[in-house]
């Protein structure tokens, strides 16, 4: 293990990831391909490494959030097609066109000023808000929505090439109006895709298929499935089952620096919020904490794995360091491996696990993982 590890590090397996793209696409229509989402530097996973596998496992079209994260992926996919889903500034349009960048259109006004501040044409899909209140066209009507789209399709500096929209609770598949919600956002974007058609418009995709999408309420009509929490193998909705089971793609470890007995009344940390209860308890310092992105609020709740056996984190995580009770596993020494996210053994902790101690969802554990921790890509 090169040095630098013996500290906090996130291991990233390439082989899941490749595993799970093999499970998604069981699941789609074969005129629907993938879309990887990207954004957050891969969800944390570190986008580089993340693209090049993507790339070689066939992956052809991506999603970000933002132009700094389309630039820097074009930087590694020079033949991809990047799909911006939020705004753009439209002084940056010619970023857009000379990065072959497609821009997520959100109203005819924000298309008006993009193709006043275009030189030749910007590529785009037109987002449709459905449901979600967040970004894009919204009308009640369907057939005042295609005529507001045509309007935009019609601008002679925007290239239309799609409508998507965004599913709002399609991770609930047993709540019958959760369900209903999200197939009548599916129609609704349908519907407004089949009005352009009449007119003699038809775009080459229309999307509407999130993770949970993809899991749930697969649709032929959805030419893109934008996969994102799936692809590095965290549910939608922990711990709402999937159809299938897709593999954690992070794990995080890090490393004992010290071992002591404690003694009756002996606290722990900032707080003094652990007190040993008696002369047997064996505590364990570990070389991670809040600013790695292991989250203070896990702080007695939380468990790692060490030599294949749970543990519980005891006081006040601190912003470089946590302690463990390790009472419970023997001979436990300066420099052993602990698991904090991922598999030892016959044990396993995952994000999803962890952001459940806490109230949050598994995406922020994986992006919160911080830029100091290292990204170590495996398989």
């Amino acid at each position: 293990m090169k040095p630098y590890l013996k500290r906090a590090w996130a291991e990233i397996s390439l082989g899941a990831l490749e595993e799970n793209i093999k499970k998604i696409n069981s699941l789609l229509y074969e005129n629907t391909e993938i879309m990887a989402v990207i954004k957050a530097d891969a969800y944390g996973h570190g986008e580089g490494d993340i693209l090049k596998k993507l790339c070689q496992c066939g992956v052809r079209y991506f999603a970000v959030s933002n132009l700094d994260e389309a630039v820097s992926i074009r930087k590694h996919c020079p033949d991809g097609e990047i799909l911006i889903l939020g705004y753009t500034p439209p002084e940056y349009a010619h970023e857009l066109e000379g990065n072959n960048i497609i821009q997520g259109v959100l109203s005819l006004e924000y298309a008006e000023t993009l193709n006043a501040s275009a030189v030749n044409k910007i590529r785009c899909h037109i987002k449709i808000d459905t449901g979600m209140g967040r970004i894009g066209l919204k009308y009640s009507d369907p057939e005042r929505c295609a005529k507001e789209a045509e309007k935009i399709i019609r601008l002679d500096k925007i290239s239309a090439e799609g409508l998507y929209t965004h599913f709002a609770v399609a991770d609930s598949p047993d709540d019958d109006e959760s369900v209903e919600y999200t197939k009548n956002q599916a129609d609704y974007i349908i519907e407004v895709y089949d009005l352009l058609c009449k007119k003699g418009i038809e775009l080459p995709h229309l999307h509407f298929l999130n993770s949970a999408g993809i899991c749930y309420h697969n649709n032929k009509r959805s030419t893109l499935a934008r996969a994102g929490i799936i692809m590095y193998g965290l549910y939608p909705n922990y711990p709402v089952a999937l159809p299938v089971k897709f593999k954690p793609v992070m794990s995080l470890k890090a490393v004992v620096s010290l071992v002591k007995q404690m003694r009756t009344g002996e606290s722990i940390s900032y707080g003094r919020t652990y007190k040993a209860p008696d002369n047997n308890v064996v505590a364990a310092t570990v070389t991670v904490g809040y600013a790695d992105g292991y989250s203070r609020l896990l702080s007695g709740k939380a468990e790692v794995i060490v030599r294949g056996k749970r543990c519980p984190v005891i006081g006040r995580i601190c912003m470089d360091q946590l302690i463990l009770d390790v009472t419970g596993v023997p001979e436990v020494k300066e420099g052993d491996i602990v698991t904090l996210i991922g598999r030892d053994g016959d044990e396993e902790i995952t994000a999803d696990e962890l952001a459940s101690l806490y109230g949050t969802i598994g995406y922020e554990v994986v992006c919160g993982i911080s830029k100091r921790v290292p990204r170590i890509y495996v398989d």
